[in-house]
Order: C-alpha cells, then sequence, then structure tokens
C-alpha cells in the first residue's frame, strides 16, 4: 500500500498521483447527466471511465470487480432515481442487490470508499459534476488500490483464523435405520417411488429394486446433503424419487421449489430427526425435526450444549481490518485448484452452463490465479446471495480446506438483518433476489 495513504478512515496527501476511475452508468439518465454537464461546460476532472449500460439493473457485479482487477482506484455504478427507472423497476432490483454485494465485499476484505453508489438523473448535470469532482478529490487523497488480492507482504503475513480443539469423533448407528429401510423398502416394493436417494456405507446410494433397501445407513456419518441429487438428468430419467433429508437439508427443497426447479409433489421425502453429524456447522444449528416432509422417522432430542464451543471463525474474520480480511482470503484462495467441487456438491447450483464455463466472451479467468480464484468465489458466493441454506457442503468437498461457507454466511446474515429474509424456512416468504420493496434501504448510495 501507498506509504501516503491507510485504511484506518484517513486519508493523507498523494502528491503527483492521478487516480483511475471507472463509472458504470445508466443510459437513460446517468450517462445524459452526464452528457449535460459536457454541453453546459460544467468542469470536472478528466479522470473518470465512462461505461455505458442499459440499466443498473442490467449492471454484472463481476463488472465492478473487473474495474479494478484492470487498474481502477475507485469505481462508480449510478443510475436513475428511484421511480424514474426507463424499465419501470431495473434500479430497485438494482439497490436490493447492491446491499448483498457491499456486505460480501466488506467480508472479502475490499476497501468500500472506493465503491460509490448514486442517482442522478438527467436532469442533474450539476450533481454529476460535483460526484466526479468529490469522487476523484477522495480517491486522490486515499492514494493508488494497491491492496487489490493482498499482493506482497500482506499475503505473507495472513493470519489462519481460530480453530479451536478437534471435536472428538465417535461412530454410532442411530435407532431409525431400521425405520428408514422398511420405509424404503415398501415405497420402491408397491410402487410409490421408483428410486431411493439415501445414504450408503460409503456415500450417497441411489436404490430402484427393494430388495436393495438393506443397503441403506443411517448414523452420524450421514453428511451429505442429498438434495443435490434431485437437479441430475439421469434420476430424473428413472422417475419419481424419494429423498432422506436432515433438518437442515430440507431447506434446499422449500428454494428449489420457488426457484421453479423441481414439483414437490412429484417427490416423496424422507425426513430423519437429527442430533447432529458431527460438522462445524452442527455446532450452531437448531433445526432437529424436519417440517416439510412426507413422513418423519426417529426422535431427535434438544440441541446438545457444549461446556467448551468452538470459537466463531466468522466474527474472529469481521474482527479483523479490511486489509487483514483480504490477506486472509488471498491466503485461502491461493489454494484454490479449480475442481468446481463446490459448484458439483451445491444443491443451488443448476445452470446448465456456468459463468465459469464460458468463453465467449471469458467472464472469469479459468486459470488457478489470483485474479481467476477471487472471481470465481465472488461469483458463486453471490449467485447463492439469499439462496444458500447453510448445508455446509462447499466447505466439506472442497479438496484445499477453504472454508468457503464463510462468505455464504455473510450473504444470509446481510438477507436476516437487511430484509428479515432466511432462505428455506418460509416457503411463502418472497424471495430476496428478484424482489424489491419500496422502503429497501439506500443509505449508502449519494
Amino acid at each position: 500500500m501507498s506509504d501516503d495513504s491507510t485504511r484506518d478512515g484517513t486519508m493523507t496527501e498523494n502528491k503527483g498521483f492521478e487516480p483511475k476511475i471507472v463509472a458504470y452508468v445508466c443510459n437513460w439518465c446517468t450517462y445524459l447527466g452526464a452528457d449535460l454537464a459536457g454541453t453546459t461546460r460544467l468542469e470536472y476532472p478528466p479522470n473518470v471511465r465512462i461505461i455505458r449500460l442499459p440499466c443498473t439493473g442490467r449492471i454484472d457485479f463481476n463488472l465492478i470487480v473487473k474495474g479494478f482487477e484492470i487498474g481502477a482506484d475507485a469505481v462508480l455504478v449510478s443510475g436513475c432515481h428511484p421511480g424514474d427507472c426507463h424499465y419501470t423497476a431495473g434500479n430497485y432490483h438494482a439497490r436490493r442487490r447492491w446491499i448483498l454485494f457491499r456486505e460480501l465485499l466488506d467480508t472479502l476484505g475490499f476497501d468500500l470508499r472506493r465503491i460509490h453508489f448514486t442517482w442522478i438523473s438527467a436532469a442533474e448535470g450539476k450533481k454529476w459534476q460535483q460526484v466526479i469532482t468529490e469522487m476523484t478529490e477522495q480517491t486522490r487523497q486515499l492514494g493508488p488500490y494497491t491492496d487489490l488480492y493482498a499482493n506482497g507482504s500482506a499475503q505473507d503475513s495472513a493470519n489462519d483464523l481460530p480453530s479451536g480443539p478437534p471435536t472428538p469423533f465417535e461412530f454410532k448407528t442411530l435407532p431409525a435405520e431400521g425405520a428408514l429401510r422398511e420405509s424404503c423398502r415398501k415405497l420402491l416394493a408397491d410402487g410409490t417411488v421408483k428410486v431411493v436417494i439415501g445414504y450408503g456405507q460409503r456415500g450417497p446410494a441411489i436404490l430402484t429394486r427393494a430388495e436393495d433397501a438393506g443397503r441403506l445407513v443411517w448414523n452420524n456419518r450421514c453428511v451429505s446433503n442429498l438434495t443435490t441429487y434431485l437437479k441430475r438428468k439421469e434420476i430424473k430419467a428413472l422417475g419419481k424419487p424419494a429423498v432422506v433429508v436432515k433438518p437442515c437439508d430440507e431447506k434446499s427443497l422449500v428454494v428449489l421449489e420457488k426457484e421453479s426447479q423441481l414439483d414437490r409433489k412429484n417427490i416423496h421425502v424422507i425426513g430423519m430427526a437429527c442430533e447432529g453429524v458431527g460438522e462445524p456447522k452442527c455446532t450452531f444449528c437448531t433445526a432437529r425435526t424436519p417440517r416439510f416432509a412426507d413422513e418423519t422417522l426417529g426422535e431427535a432430542a434438544g440441541p446438545a450444549s457444549l461446556a467448551d464451543p468452538p470459537p466463531n471463525r466468522f466474527a474472529a474474520l469481521m474482527a479483523m481490518a479490511p486489509a487483514e480480511r483480504m490477506a486472509f482470503w488471498a491466503k485461502q484462495f491461493d489454494r484454490c485448484v479449480k475442481c468446481y467441487a463446490c459448484r458439483q456438491v451445491c444443491p443451488m447450483c443448476y445452470c446448465e452452463r456456468c459463468i465459469a464455463d464460458k468463453n465467449r466472451p471469458i467472464a472469469i479467468d479459468p486459470a488457478p490465479s489470483a485474479k481467476g480464484n477471487f472471481a470465481w468465489q465472488i461469483a458463486r458466493a453471490f449467485h447463492l446471495a439469499a439462496r444458500c441454506v447453510g448445508c455446509g457442503e462447499c466447505s466439506r468437498a472442497c479438496p484445499a480446506g477453504i472454508d468457503l461457507a464463510l462468505l455464504n454466511i455473510a450473504l444470509h446474515k446481510a438477507a436476516q438483518v437487511n430484509f428479515g429474509y432466511d432462505a428455506g424456512v418460509d416457503p411463502a416468504a418472497e424471495p430476496v433476489v428478484g424482489s424489491y420493496a419500496l422502503q429497501d434501504k439506500e443509505d449508502f448510495i449519494g
């Protein structure tokens, strides 16, 4: 970082430095406001590079990251005032996504003083002049943005989060195993379902014959969220499925149905009462009995109280300074090999062609580089904003041991705090992304 700038809220003079500012602006309002500033001869710094888009609702947030990647010291996003959108509600949708995206960038350690959002109409040439002048001066005082991806010594000095002592794990078969086998045998024998998706000794078990029901197990190693298999074409081709779910997993079914990815009435859900399966997520989980299953097997006691609970890793992360958070994630993502196990195991990732696989144009660098890894993980996490149900499969499946669930936790908390929304809990609740409210906050928008 420049010797003339700090990350603690203070700003110092950077002599001779001229900032580069990228502005993503709405075609119908802000761009015309900038044009008005020019035609009326209003002077403002020439540091801004304008990129015109149809609407703020069409601004892909990868573009904001790309702006910094190509050398921008600050980024501006601007569009029509609420109620004046050329496309009726594009800016309302954008505002809601900005709220979530800022939380994600803050968790990653981006310097939020360099990201600006504002409303500028076609008649506000004077406001455009003021915004660019103030933004340029502030960025000039901050200095060049050299902290991106924690290059150099910052990455070397990054500390890992506290993990606490390892939790003793003792394998045990749970009492409901016999009832599960018998239920699945009957379902297959009488033709109620054509395939059962359950747990086997070495992982998920896909059964199509009643006599194979004895292969099913129910123990404290049944970790996987099996709802992810419902998306697969080969499973759909077999006919009506039955799926075994834990209380934390069944929330995936609620979200997938809201997004028209499955028809709930064509799925038989076998809910298993659960006291935890030894995963870190189980420490803070309070769900013990399924609420939406067609049948529930077993009984679960209340959450076990831990005399020495593990440390709250997310709280420890957010207690770091932004530069330290950036250094932490740079160190974490440096281990990513782009195997996409996190994508494959996630119930909410169902695009036929992922943005990471597109090459005309290339949206995300396919190489496991610092830029490519950050871009991929930002896209992955933000596409799960207010959709992730906290099953923790991404962290568990990562062969590099990256705690990806921390990013999902940040967006989950943002949805709860700003919109009172908890993905998968209430089937009648309106999804956060794809909807909006006139009362959504905009205190961060100039």
